[in-house]
């Protein structure tokens, strides 16, 4: 789900830490595909039950700044989350549903269980999935042996080695502020005999995250659902760390990908991703980002309650707004996202947008922004509807998209002609709404959805389209100060997974 990421200061995460949440910054994982990211509209990683470790990186698109595919911040790993699910929460087995994962064997309704060890500066798990729905097809389709006990014939169908997946996840703290993770993630199934490993270093300077990941082979998703594995893929990340809620931010990324792309999963129909081709592309982004309150409650909360989060517990009227640009320059095969020679996305639009070629070499530039109007009723202290949230995002990812397509506009206005529908398209932002409701206690609904205006049949035959709504049920844990486990679901993805997340709002 797209989340707006609160930014925590020290003294507010030393507050509410645990021993899980040794790193100083906690960015856990999403649904959907943007956040606002402490200062700016970064890509972070889409949660998904299609893999062991409950992550895909979104795929690097054009225009930018969704290349920016590292800007995700420190995490908590799946199988801390688990570990934590089954030490706090009393479940002993973490459900969930896919039927659209890299690895067809492992379609459909999963458990998953860890086994953690620690030391001082160690933390080490065995993550293990086990298929229920091909067990329930492997008895169907196979029966039990008449001449065999029953509980014989159940250890033969529980042998069937494709039922299992694995994780093994090592990580070290080196440092308060340098922490080292390692996993290797391997499948049951004959059909995807590959492994996959990961490693992952973060180190926090003083205003900066600093983030460096190798992963062979690298899982991401498209904007279709279509799952993606590239042979090897290594990142270099760094971002300023904001400091209050308005002001400047920076990033810079670096991106090698080697071997081609190849697709994995239900989903077989998706057209080539000019942007996992092989080669290098470095990005550098700059925003500004500046908030204000429309309205804010200046009533007192209620005495001796504590919020269900206390985040959430400021009812307010607000709006954001994000203005930046960004430059990415692509070396080898992934410089086919860019025409050859001299490219620009309008005429009109050359301050706003270009695109440049030569050879195996390109560069891009363009502008974003983004508009965000966040609403709120309640303190969420009382046990029934005491939190209504409404939160609507209006993202412009490319100003020379809009600009051009204004300047259509404006032509057709002028010359008196009927107003262009591609170019009415190209001026519309891409919307997301979100709704948040309490139920009872620290249960509450969420649904989150993409709106969009579909002009592709003709002025008699445009409405509205909903694009992947995410419904979810959410239960604060109050004696964390901000954290939540979500269980949510996308009808589109057909996804269900329980996670577990932290400071945010």
């Amino acid at each position: 789900m797209i989340e707006s990421q609160s930014h925590v200061n020290k003294d507010e995460e030393d507050k509410f830490s645990f021993p899980y949440t040794k790193p100083n910054w906690v960015v856990v994982m999403r649904k959907l595909r943007w956040v606002r990211d402490g200062h700016g509209l970064w890509d972070l990683d889409i949660s998904t039950p299609s893999t062991l470790n409950g992550v895909a990186r979104p795929v690097p698109s054009d225009p930018i700044p969704s290349v920016l595919g590292l800007s995700r911040g420190i995490r908590l790993s799946r199988p801390k989350q688990v570990d934590f699910f089954q030490r706090f929460m009393f479940m002993p087995f973490i459900p969930s549903y896919s039927t659209h994962t890299p690895h067809p064997g492992n379609n459909g309704f999963s458990l998953q269980r860890v086994f953690s060890f620690s030391l001082d500066r160690w933390f080490g798990t065995v993550l293990g999935q086990f298929n229920l729905q091909k067990l329930a097809s492997s008895i169907k389709k196979n029966g039990f042996r008449h001449q065999s006990p029953w509980f014989q014939s159940i250890a033969r169908h529980l042998s069937d080695k494709s039922l299992y997946a694995i994780d093994f996840c090592s990580e070290f703290f080196l440092t308060p502020d340098d922490s080292l993770l390692l996993s290797l993630e391997s499948y049951g199934d004959d059909d995807y005999k590959t492994p996959r490993k990961k490693a992952v270093f973060h180190h926090k300077f003083p205003h900066h995250n600093l983030t460096l990941e190798a992963a062979s082979p690298g899982l991401f998703v498209d904007k279709d659902g279509t799952f993606w594995d590239v042979p090897l893929t290594m990142a270099i990340d760094l971002a300023s760390v904001a400091s209050s809620d308005s002001g400047p931010s920076y990033h810079i990324c670096i991106n090698h990908n080697a071997g081609p792309p190849k697709k994995f999963g239900s989903h077989q129909n998706g057209a080539m991703v000019a942007s996992l081709q092989p080669g290098l592309s470095a990005t550098t982004a700059f925003s500004f980002r500046n908030s204000i309150d429309i309205w804010r409650s200046g009533a007192p909360k209620l005495k001796m309650v504590q919020p269900y989060d206390i985040f959430l517990s400021n009812p307010h009227i607000s709006a954001t707004g994000i203005i930046g640009s960004v430059m990415t320059a692509c070396f080898r095969d992934n410089s086919v996202r860019v025409p050859p020679g001299d490219g620009l996305n309008g005429s009109c639009c050359k301050s706003f947008g270009l695109g440049v070629r030569r050879g195996n070499c390109a560069i891009l530039a363009d502008s974003f922004a983004t508009v965000s109007l966040s609403a709120q009723h309640g303190t969420f202290q009382k046990m029934f509807l005491d939190l209504t949230r409404f939160q609507a995002l209006l993202d412009f990812p490319s100003g020379s998209t809009f600009f051009s397509g204004a300047a259509r506009l404006a032509r057709d206005v002028y010359n008196s002609r009927a107003p262009n529908l591609e170019a009415i398209q190209e001026i519309c932002p891409n919307t997301t709404l979100s709704f948040q409701q309490q139920l009872v206690g620290p249960f509450s609904f969420r649904v989150d959805s993409g709106v969009e205006l579909d002009f592709k049949k003709g002025y008699n035959d445009r409405f509205l389209k909903v694009k992947d709504p995410v419904f979810a049920v959410e239960y604060a844990l109050q004696v964390l100060g901000s954290a939540k486990a979500i269980a949510w679901y996308s009808p589109r993805q057909q996804e269900f997974m329980i996670e577990l997340r932290f400071f945010e709002t």
